[in-house]
C-alpha cells in the first residue's frame, strides 16, 4: 500500500483563519492582550528562578488606539523576543512557546501561563490589513527585531528601533474592522475578557479635577482647580476568587457581587472554590434568589481560564441545574478547543462537574446543621434550585435527602424523614401505605385541607413547577409511601381505612337522583359519582384525579403534549349522606330540586374558582333571589 504525507498550504491556510479561527472577531484583543500578559509572566517566572537577571520594574500591557492611523498597539514589557524565536514562535503556525515554556519550567514556577495553541496571534489578521512586531528580548546583548506581514504567507524580518524591553503589535485595522477603532469599543472588550488578567492593562487615560485644600485638608473656597491627568487601568489583577477564604470577610463577597452583577439583588450565601488536586479549581459561586423563571437565572456563571475570560455558558463544565447559580469558576485544568470558546468534554470536565455538585451539597448540609432556624428562613428562596438538583443529580439527591425540607399548611418546617415519621400513625392506608397529603393552593384549596384536618390529619403545602416530578421521585425511593392532593378525591378514598363508612342512599335511590346531577353539568368535562361522606362535610365537592393531573404537570413542565393537551377531567362528587342530598329523593324531577342541585353544584365549582363568567352571574342572581 502506497503511503505519504498531506501537504499543507500555507497560503490556503490564512484565508481559513482569517475567516474560521474564532466565532466572534472580538476575540482578537483578548488573543493579542493575553499573549503580552504572558510575556510579562514568564520574565516575572524567570527572575524568580535566577534565569533572567533584569530590574523588572512595573510589569504592565497597555492598549493604545489611534483612530486617524487606524491602528491599534498592544505593547508590554516583557521577555521580548530575539529574531530567532521570532522564527521560532511567529512564522510556525500553531506553535505554542506558552506549552514549551510550562513544559520546560513545569517544576520551577507556578505562574499561571494562558496560552496554549500558538494560534492567538493569528487571530489579529482577522480585523488587520497588516500587522507589525516591534520586539527587543530582555537577554544581553539582544537586537531588537522588526517582523512584518500583509496576511499573505510572505513576511519581511529585519532590524528594529525600538529600545525598550518587550513587544509591540501594531494591527492595521481593515475596512471591515473599523468598529474596533473606537476606544469606547476596545474598552468594552478589554472589561469583557480582561477585567481580571493577572497584570496590570492599562488603556488611554482618565481626567479629574482636584479642588485647593488648605493645611488642614478642608477645600479653599475660590482657590485653584489642578487637572489632574491619570492612566485608565481597566483590570483587577488580584481577583477575589484567587484570594485565600481565610483572609476574606463576608463583605469583601457581597462587594465582589455587586462587580460582576450591578442590577441584581443581594445573594443569599456563597462558596468559594479553592482546589489544586487531582486538578486546579478555584472561584466563587453565589445562590441569588431563585424565582420559578429558570431560563432568567440561566448563564449568570462566568469561566475563566487563568483570570482570562472564556465564555458565561457553562452547561458542558456543570451540570444544567447548577448552571442557576451565579459567580465565576476558574480552571487552566478545563480542555477547551482551539478558539477557547467551545470547550471539549472529557473525564476531567466530569470530575470538575462532581466536584462543584458535592461542594454545593455539603455547604447546604452544613447550613443545615449549624443554623437550621436561618436554613429555614431561605427556604422558599432556595427551594426552587434545591429540587431541581435532587431531580437532575442522584448523587445530590442522595446527600441532601435529610436536609431537604417540607412545609405543613401550619408553616412548620420538617424534614423528609421526620414528616413520614409525623403521618405514619394516622395516615396510614389499608395496604399499609402511608400517604402524604398535600396542597399546592391554600386558599382554593381551604375547605378540603380543613376536612383532612378536622380528621387529625397533616397536610404538607408543596407548590412550584417541579413539584409534581419530585413527588414521583420521592414516591419511587421511599417503599410504600405516596402523595395525594387534597382536592383528589374525598378524603375517606384518599386514605382508605379498613373499615368503609355507611351510605344513607339505597343503590336504587342513588340511581333515580343521579340523572339531575348528570343533567346540570358539561358531560365531557364532569363525571358524577356518588360517595358515603360525613353528613356535616360539603354536600358536593369537585376533585380530579391525582394521576392524571400529576401527569399533565410533568408533560408541561417538560413541554410533552400527550397529557399536557387532553381535555381536563373532574370528578363531582355528590355526599350521599349529606341531608340537602336526601331531601331529594321524594321529588328528584321537580323545579325545586333543580334548582338546590344548581345551587349545591355552583358552590362546588365556586370553591375551586371553577365557577365564571355567565354561570357564575346566574349563580349570584340565584343566591340573592334565595335571600329575599
Amino acid at each position: 500500500m502506497q503511503q505519504g504525507q498531506i501537504n499543507v498550504q500555507t497560503e490556503n491556510i490564512f484565508p481559513i483563519i482569517k475567516r474560521f479561527l474564532y466565532s466572534d472577531h472580538e476575540i482578537f484583543l483578548r488573543e493579542i492582550v493575553s499573549n503580552a500578559v504572558d510575556a510579562c509572566q514568564k520574565l516575572e517566572a524567570l527572575n524568580g528562578i535566577g534565569e533572567a537577571n533584569v530590574e523588572l520594574g512595573k510589569l504592565q500591557v497597555e492598549v493604545k488606539v489611534d483612530k486617524k492611523a487606524k491602528t491599534i498597539q498592544v505593547i508590554d514589557n516583557g521577555l521580548g523576543m530575539t529574531a530567532e524565536e521570532v522564527e521560532k514562535y511567529i512564522n510556525q503556525i500553531a506553535f505554542s512557546g506558552a506549552e514549551e515554556f510550562l513544559k520546560k519550567y513545569e517544576d520551577k514556577t507556578d505562574k499561571g501561563i494562558i496560552g496554549h495553541f500558538g494560534l492567538g496571534f493569528y487571530s489579529s489578521f482577522m480585523v488587520s490589513s497588516k500587522v507589525e512586531i516591534d520586539s527587543l528580548s530582555f537577554k544581553e546583548g539582544a537586537e531588537a527585531v522588526k517582523w512584518t506581514c500583509d496576511g499573505s504567507p510572505n513576511y519581511e524580518i529585519g532590524a528594529s528601533d525600538k529600545t525598550t524591553r518587550g513587544t509591540t503589535i501594531t494591527m492595521f485595522i481593515n475596512e471591515d474592522s473599523e468598529e474596533f477603532l473606537e476606544e469606547s469599543r476596545a474598552l468594552e472588550i478589554l472589561n469583557k475578557y480582561c477585567k481580571f488578567l493577572p497584570v496590570s492593562i492599562k488603556c488611554g487615560t482618565t481626567e479629574r479635577t482636584e479642588k485647593e485644600k488648605d493645611a488642614e485638608g478642608k477645600v479653599v473656597e475660590g482657590g485653584k482647580e489642578t487637572k489632574i491627568v491619570e492612566d485608565r487601568i481597566v483590570n483587577t489583577t488580584d481577583p477575589l476568587w484567587m484570594k485565600q477564604p481565610s483572609d476574606l470577610k463576608s463583605e469583601d463577597y457581597q462587594d465582589f457581587y455587586r462587580d460582576l452583577y450591578p442590577m441584581s439583588q443581594e445573594p443569599l450565601f456563597n462558596i468559594h472554590l479553592n482546589v489544586d488536586y487531582p486538578f486546579n479549581l478555584t472561584g466563587v459561586l453565589y445562590f441569588p434568589k431563585f424565582k420559578d423563571n429558570f431560563e432568567i437565572q440561566r448563564n449568570k456563571i462566568q469561566l475563566y481560564s487563568n483570570q482570562v475570560f472564556i465564555t458565561d455558558s457553562v452547561a458542558d463544565i456543570v451540570p444544567e441545574w447548577l448552571t442557576l447559580l451565579h459567580g465565576v469558576i476558574d480552571s487552566p485544568d478545563i480542555p477547551l478547543n482551539v478558539s477557547r470558546s467551545y470547550l471539549q468534554a472529557d473525564g476531567q470536565v466530569k470530575k470538575i462537574a462532581a466536584h462543584i455538585s458535592k461542594k454545593v451539597s455539603d455547604k447546604l448540609n452544613e447550613m443545615f446543621k449549624n443554623d437550621r432556624a436561618d436554613f429555614e428562613s431561605k427556604w422558599e428562596d432556595i427551594k426552587l434550585f434545591i429540587e431541581y438538583g435532587m431531580l437532575s443529580d442522584e448523587k445530590f439527591f442522595d446527600r441532601i435527602k435529610k436536609s431537604a425540607l417540607y412545609k405543613d399548611t401550619e408553616g412548620n418546617f420538617m424534614t423528609w424523614e421526620q414528616l413520614v415519621e409525623a403521618i405514619k400513625p394516622t395516615q396510614t392506608n389499608k395496604d399499609k401505605t402511608t400517604v402524604v397529603l398535600y396542597a399546592s393552593d391554600l386558599d382554593e384549596q381551604h375547605a378540603y385541607i380543613k376536612e383532612a384536618q378536622d380528621r387529625g390529619y397533616k397536610v404538607i403545602h408543596l407548590d412550584g413547577p417541579l413539584v409534581s416530578h419530585l413527588m414521583s421521585k420521592l414516591e419511587q425511593s421511599e417503599d410504600k409511601v405516596q402523595f395525594a392532593r387534597v382536592d383528589s378525591d374525598t378524603i375517606d378514598k384518599l386514605i382508605q381505612k379498613e373499615e368503609a363508612a355507611p351510605s344513607k342512599l339505597s343503590d336504587e335511590e342513588k340511581e333515580k337522583i343521579k340523572p339531575v346531577f348528570e343533567g346540570l353539568v358539561e358531560k365531557d368535562k364532569f363525571m358524577v359519582q356518588f360517595e358515603p361522606m360525613n353528613e356535616n362535610s360539603m354536600p358536593i365537592i369537585v376533585t380530579q384525579s391525582e394521576f392524571m393531573r400529576r401527569m399533565r404537570e410533568q408533560q408541561q413542565a417538560g413541554g410533552g403534549a400527550m397529557f399536557g393537551s387532553m381535555p381536563e377531567m373532574y370528578n363531582l362528587v355528590v355526599n350521599e349522606n349529606h341531608p340537602l342530598v336526601g331531601s331529594m329523593i321524594q321529588n328528584p324531577d321537580s323545579e325545586e330540586s333543580k334548582a338546590k342541585v344548581s345551587q349545591m353544584i355552583d358552590l362546588a365549582l365556586l370553591s375551586q374558582g371553577m365557577l365564571k363568567g355567565e354561570k357564575l352571574s346566574q349563580f349570584l342572581q340565584r343566591s340573592v333571589e334565595i335571600l329575599k
